[in-house]
């Protein structure tokens, strides 16, 4: 338990210093190393991605909350379009993580796998969506938060990668898309959560100190120390070149992403 706990430390030491550094997600980095600290652990293999994905949602509710108010303290959160989006945001969260419940391991490694090589193309290519309309009414909105929850359940994410791009593409300055994207994953993070805990509960040859597909120790570890790294992340920002540093973690992507993608045949 102890040298499980060291290699979940780690995990989220890393994953914190990364998503200071680069504002990326947690779960780009956390989803994959825990999927390879289960293998070290012979969790079984049809069990792996669901803990993953459960436990990378959980830890984003607590790194999801100092974000936001540090965002909030600049007046970068637009909490009216917060409010509007985050009915479609839990609706859209929970019934994805309901069905990544039911899905083969290999199908959800798939959909993440294919996640990583998007992320990694966007890294290199820089593409930002211009803006080019107004942020939609409560049918759309709702709409929007649905399709982004879901999709954010699927790969266990805070939802930055999509809520980001959707905010920019409505008008929204990109320093307040980026706050406001950080308040939205909250939700995201307690909704998918919450579904992969039901869902997983009952589930035969689960890991002592599981809630249902949350594994506790990992949770723990990666909270623990992500917290601690993070602005550590965001101090190396102001004095590392990070597009040349976004460009080289892109690369790292494409390995683990084929990484992945092997191990699913």
């Amino acid at each position: 338990m102890l040298t499980s706990f060291m290699i979940y430390a780690v995990v989220g030491a890393i994953a914190g210093v990364l998503a200071g550094l680069l504002g990326i997600g947690g779960g780009l980095v956390i989803v994959p190393m825990l999927v390879f600290s289960f293998t070290l652990q012979h969790i079984p293999q049809e069990l792996m991605m669901h803990l993953a994905l459960g436990t990378s949602l959980a830890s984003i509710i607590f790194t999801s909350v100092s974000s936001f108010r540090a965002h909030h303290k600049r007046g970068a959160v637009r909490w009216d379009v917060f409010k509007r989006i985050t009915p479609g945001i839990l609706v859209g969260t929970f019934a994805g993580s309901c069905v990544a419940s039911r899905l083969p391991t290999h199908i959800l490694k798939g959909i993440f796998v294919a996640f990583l090589y998007y992320v990694a193309t966007q890294m290199i290519l820089g593409k930002k969506p211009a803006a080019t309309r107004q942020v939609p009414g409560t049918t759309g909105i709702f709409g929007a938060g649905g399709v982004i929850g879901s999709f954010s359940s699927l790969v266990g994410i805070g939802g930055g990668t999509l809520s980001v791009p959707f905010l920019t593409w409505c008008n929204i300055p990109v320093h307040h898309a980026i706050g406001t994207s950080s308040a939205i994953g909250l939700p995201i993070a307690l909704a998918g959560a919450f579904g992969y805990m039901l869902n997983g509960l009952g589930t035969p040859n689960l890991p002592d100190l599981s809630l249902g597909y949350v594994y506790l120790p990992a949770l723990i570890g990666i909270i623990c120390f992500s917290v601690l790294t993070a602005p550590l992340g965001a101090k190396l920002a102001h004095s590392l070149p990070v597009d040349k540093l976004k460009r080289i973690f892109a690369i790292l992507l494409y390995v683990v992403a084929t990484r992945m993608l092997i191990s699913v045949f």
